[in-house]
């Protein structure tokens, strides 16, 4: 028992040692711009996906089918319970990221 307490111990030492790491200079934190594309249904994916995601997380996805936007629309719902999107909003959605960052295939 003792030597499990100690293990702990060690652990949690180890674990919170680099929280508290200190610099003494500016770090300089980079911007990155990322590609915005206005289009219809972009309010809607503002109001409902940019108050979790920024908007390159969502672009990082790459340019992909309608089937695989409709799916993350879908898991956002499901696992992530962002439930309070409408149906017509998910489609709104879907439409949006497919027009502007789709790669033109349904599947």
């Amino acid at each position: 028992m003792k030597h499990t307490i100690k293990k702990l111990l060690l652990a949690a030492a180890i674990i919170a040692t680099p929280l508290s790491a200190k610099v003494n200079e500016d770090v300089a934190v980079p911007y990155v711009a990322f590609p915005i594309k206005m289009g219809k249904g972009f309010d809607t994916v503002q109001a409902q996906c940019l108050m979790c995601h920024s908007f390159g997380y969502m672009i990082n996805q790459g340019k992909q089918s309608r089937e695989f936007w409709k799916k993350k629309v879908e898991k956002m719902i499901v696992h992530f319970k962002a439930d309070l999107i409408s149906k017509e909003d998910q489609k709104i959605i879907v439409d949006y990221f497919f027009e502007q960052y789709g790669n033109g295939k349904l599947k």
